[in-house]
């Protein structure tokens, strides 16, 4: 494993980065220095990242490092470089779309919308600590490690990818917090993606790790408990 210091280091670079491309991304389509629902979003947002970073770099190192090769270059498989692709290409979209449309007005959102915005974001996010907590091996891209085992507890008893639910209650929670009703309509668009990104990773690991076959016949559920 990477030396501490240098792991941390890697990772709260990578956050200061996240940081600026995330304001460049939602303050700069807006084009107003009025735009409170930007920076609002814009600190919660980074909150999360970076309060998630310290943590598993304090409690799992070993997750913090899986999870610095993200995105579709640091895929292995051909058909998640091109996934991972157009995920990229609509979440960035998600984010420039819904600071256009409030800088724009062409959507009036209640401050009850944004509330409710920013609560599904914390809600997402905090599906995601509870699912990197109690899988380990939870890398950022599809492969297979030499000790991974099954996670069936927890909410893996539930659904059988926990972290994509939560990144699909953070997608439909960026447009309200930013004030959008247009950016709800990449969210269908979104999910297809995700629907696209588990399934192709269910035939990997299917193929690849022991006992996932098994796994699959006793969690019936892919995203969504009770509905798929």
């Amino acid at each position: 494993m990477t030396d501490p210091q240098l792991l941390r280091s890697r990772a709260l670079r990578a956050n200061f980065t996240f940081a600026i491309v995330l304001a460049l991304l939602v303050l700069v389509p807006a084009w107003s220095l009025h735009y409170w629902q930007g920076f609002l979003l814009w600190a919660h947002f980074c909150a999360w990242c970076t309060g998630l970073t310290l943590y598993f770099l304090k409690h799992d190192p070993a997750l913090a490092e899986r999870r610095m090769a993200a995105g579709s270059q640091a895929e292995e498989l051909a058909s998640q470089k091109w996934i991972q692709a157009y995920n990229s290409v609509l979440i960035t979209a998600l984010f420039v779309l819904s600071a256009f449309d409030a800088g724009a007005g062409w959507s009036r959102m209640p401050l009850v919308g944004i509330i409710v915005g920013h609560a599904l974001v914390a809600a997402g996010f905090l599906i995601i600590l509870i699912t990197l907590r109690q899988n380990s091996f939870a890398a950022a891209t599809v492969t297979v490690a030499e000790d991974q085992r099954i996670i069936s507890t927890g909410l893996y008893g539930w659904v059988r990818h926990p972290m994509y639910a939560g990144a699909l209650v953070l997608f439909i929670g960026i447009p309200l917090a930013l004030g959008s009703w247009w950016g709800l309509v990449l969210v269908p668009l979104l999910l297809l993606g995700l629907v696209m990104r588990l399934t192709d990773e269910e035939r990997h690991l299917t193929k690849h790790l022991e006992g996932y076959a098994d796994y699959r016949r006793e969690v019936h559920h892919r995203l969504v408990p009770g509905i798929w």
